[in-house]
């Protein structure tokens, strides 16, 4: 089957030529045909537009940002700044001159920094707040850290785990009636689930929770992977949290937005020193392209490559898909709430994954094969995460599934 086949969509020929022109924009993708690259949840591939657009800025203006007067200074400086302004642009802030953006090396120092420099001054002895015990690990240990700092100090917070549906893996928003109580101050919650794939369905927190209660979101698979729009009601979120790397920008960029509505305004403690401005460039970059592919368009690639490996695999025998059984149909009831973003974790009842992982790789697929950073997860219970991007094609897919069902 040709990568050029269309996905069963209304606009299946014409998003399969829209994505191969797009497939063309990655040299290390386009360059390794006999590869697929199916680990997107990790890190994405990189365009070239952001490629360039480090190398021109390398090559033309490289200087410290805040730190001079001299043009290279001022055109580093104008560009951070101007890049802050760009992530609340992509990410449809509605309040721009209120909300602020601070530069980080990835999810997991943007959530200690919400935990350390906002949640730790905010929080007062009784207080209670609401955390994710079985998201990534990175998504529960800054609110330990934060616990541990404030028993320090005499205070005691008590840290409540938010409730999940066992099946579906979502959160349970109807027991989570149960847990929000009159000193409940804040809840961690995240956009994507990084094992099953989901929409946690934040907009349903929310309503339990009430108007007022801070919500930090872990946006880490979700920012440059799907639209998210902080003008959309359902996504009434204080902080939002994500990785640039995840995001087609370089390692080692993230950024961490702030509504500054609810609580003190976001203001990172400490002398911040040299911001990474190769970093912060690629992000610019990054944001360009995604915006001019079309998110939407992005999502919707994604969710038909998705739904075509599980409405495929869940029929072959030996494997387990991890999530929403209700997700993995096309034509489910509940697709459209549970539906899976672009990533699909299995496991096979004979083989261990790590095996698997290896076995796959010998036909050139890239998945991860481990226990997938899950909180709560035993390490030895490993599980193989196929996680796709734009890049990937439907031949991919078909391939992918071909070998799998040949070690049913």
């Amino acid at each position: 089957m040709s990568a050029a086949q269309p996905l069963p969509t209304a606009d299946g020929e014409k998003d399969s030529l829209w994505q191969r022109e797009l497939r063309q924009q990655f040299p290390l993708v386009a360059g390794h045909p006999e590869l697929a690259y199916l680990d997107s949840a990790a890190t994405s591939q990189k365009p070239r537009a952001v490629l360039e657009a480090v190398q021109t800025y390398l090559t033309t203006s490289n200087a410290n940002a805040g730190r001079g007067t001299y043009p290279w200074a001022n055109r580093t400086t104008e560009l951070v700044e101007s890049t802050r302004e760009r992530v609340k642009e992509f990410l449809h802030d509605p309040e721009p001159g209120r909300s602020g953006v601070h530069f980080t090396s990835g999810t997991t120092e943007g959530l200690r920094t919400v935990a350390r420099d906002w949640l730790v001054p905010y929080l007062g002895d009784g207080d209670e707040i609401l955390v994710p015990f079985a998201d990534h690990r990175a998504h529960l240990e800054p609110w330990l850290e934060a616990q541990r700092l404030l028993a320090g100090r005499g205070i005691d917070v008590q840290v409540r785990a938010l409730p999940y549906q066992t099946v579906s893996g979502d959160y349970d928003h109807r027991a989570l009636g149960e847990v929000v109580g009159p000193r409940t101050r804040f809840v961690a919650a995240t956009h994507v689930h990084h094992v099953y794939g989901g929409d946690m369905n934040v907009h349903r927190i929310r309503a339990v929770v009430g108007p007022d209660v801070p919500i930090c979101l872990d946006a880490a698979q979700s920012v440059g992977h799907l639209p998210v729009r902080l003008d959309d009601p359902a996504l009434d979120v204080d902080f939002v949290v994500f990785s640039g790397h995840k995001a087609m920008a370089l390692p080692g960029t993230g950024a961490v937005w702030a509504r500054n509505t609810r609580g003190p305004a976001f203001r990172p403690d400490g002398w911040q020193g040299t911001p990474n401005t190769v970093g912060i460039v690629s992000l610019r970059a990054a944001l360009d392209w995604l915006d001019a592919a079309g998110p939407d368009r992005i999502a919707r690639w994604t969710a038909g490559l998705t739904t075509r490996l599980t409405d495929r695999l869940r029929h072959i025998g030996p494997y387990e898909l991890l999530g929403c059984p209700a997700s993995l149909a096309a034509d489910s009831a509940l697709a459209a709430s549970q539906r899976r973003h672009g990533i699909v974790t299995f496991r096979h009842r004979d083989i261990p994954s790590d095996d698997l992982g290896f076995i796959l790789f010998s036909h050139g697929f890239m998945v991860r094969a481990d226990s997938l950073c899950q909180a709560g997860a035993d390490p030895r219970e490993g599980s193989v995460r196929v996680s796709l991007h734009v890049y990937n094609t439907v031949e991919e897919i078909d391939r992918l599934l071909t070998v799998l069902a040949s070690l049913a």
